[in-house]
């Protein structure tokens, strides 16, 4: 299991928003770089981003905080947010950018990412952001009507490397993750999925690492990483164990 801390861009700074709304934004550091620099001292090794304006503009919004985080450390990083061609996912991977996430094309451009995933083998991931069980896009500013498991299912054998799944009810709210629905998801699925959206402390950690979350690939944490409700070095140690 990977477990992601997150950093989220508005506006150039490191942020963590409350179920996905932009005005309920707490700024945790003004310098994404640094942000980035202090995981990997933590011991991490994967990092995940998400360019929050870029994901309600359509385009990348954070660029220039993006790339200081590639330039500042080694980790492996996965972006997500407003990613919505071949030329933006071809310009992040010839940055640094080890893996680009897509949400809102893969509802409403599934050929993208069939057609991305084929060229770029391990390098794609599909972010689902579900609210009452429905994807949400833009942002999670609009409503689809297809679950995830509807959408999952379209990327089956398009060579996809994870399915991102993220509660939006849960996100940035300390309430835990969502594991019957993750877990449900990832048993009628053969693509890795990763939770996302709500985890709250060690205690999420242990049950990710029980037997009936094996087929989970990793989880996002976030808001409780920064405020310290998740211990970075107890996290780690665990999940360290658990591989022996």
């Amino acid at each position: 299991m990977i477990l992601f801390p997150a950093i989220d861009l508005k506006e150039g700074l490191a942020v963590r928003l409350q179920q996905g709304d932009m005005a309920r934004a707490t700024v945790f550091h003004r310098d994404p770089a640094a942000q980035a620099h202090v995981f990997e001292t933590q011991g991490f090794e994967h990092l995940h981003v998400v360019d929050l304006d870029g994901a309600f503009a359509g385009k990348s919004m954070n660029g220039a905080a993006v790339e200081r985080i590639l330039k500042t450390v080694s980790m492996c990083v996965q972006l997500g947010g407003g990613i919505r061609d071949v030329a933006a996912i071809e310009g992040w991977l010839a940055k640094g950018v080890n893996r680009v996430i897509i949400g809102t094309a893969a509802v409403r451009n599934p050929a993208l990412v069939k057609e991305a995933a084929r060229n770029f083998p391990k390098k794609i991931a599909v972010g689902l952001d579900a609210r009452d069980g429905k994807v949400a896009v833009e942002g999670w500013a609009e409503t689809s009507e297809l679950s995830a498991l509807d959408i999952a299912r379209r990327f089956e054998d398009a060579g996809v490397a994870a399915i991102i799944y993220t509660d939006v009810a849960r996100d940035g709210m300390l309430k835990g993750l969502n594991l019957d629905a993750t877990i449900e998801l990832a048993e009628a699925i053969s693509i890795p999925v990763i939770a996302s959206g709500g985890l709250a402390s060690i205690d999420d950690i242990k049950a990710m690492l029980e037997p009936r979350a094996k087929k989970l690939a990793g989880a996002i944490a976030g808001r409780a990483l920064y405020d310290g409700r998740l211990d970075a070095a107890a996290a780690l140690k665990l999940i360290k164990q658990a591989k022996r």
